[in-house]
């Protein structure tokens, strides 16, 4: 699968999941975020109830894949049909 297309097929995954997804200017902002992620400054959070996925918008497509298919490896997907291609991509990411 191409870059485009797998950031695309993860992030209708994560609205079928209930899960918003959202790309911020860290830099911008004067953020200082950290997470388990050693690439990045990006993860799973929970506001007022709801589940985010942020992700730093500098990231090269490539990271924000690897930062999506992590955060949403941990929550339950098995029962939502997707391509055989990403599903292998995201079950690469269940530790």
């Amino acid at each position: 699968m191409k870059p485009e297309q797998t950031y695309q097929d993860l992030k209708e995954l994560a609205e079928k999941l209930g899960v918003v997804v959202s790309e911020q200017n860290f830099r911008s902002t004067g953020i200082k975020a950290k997470s388990g992620l050693c690439k990045a400054k990006s993860g799973l959070c929970k506001v007022k109830g709801k589940t985010n996925i942020i992700i730093d918008k500098q990231l090269s497509l490539q990271n924000k894949n690897e930062v999506l298919a992590s955060c949403l490896s941990k929550l339950p997907h098995e029962n939502i049909f997707m391509v055989p291609a990403l599903r292998e991509f995201l079950d690469s990411f269940h530790q």
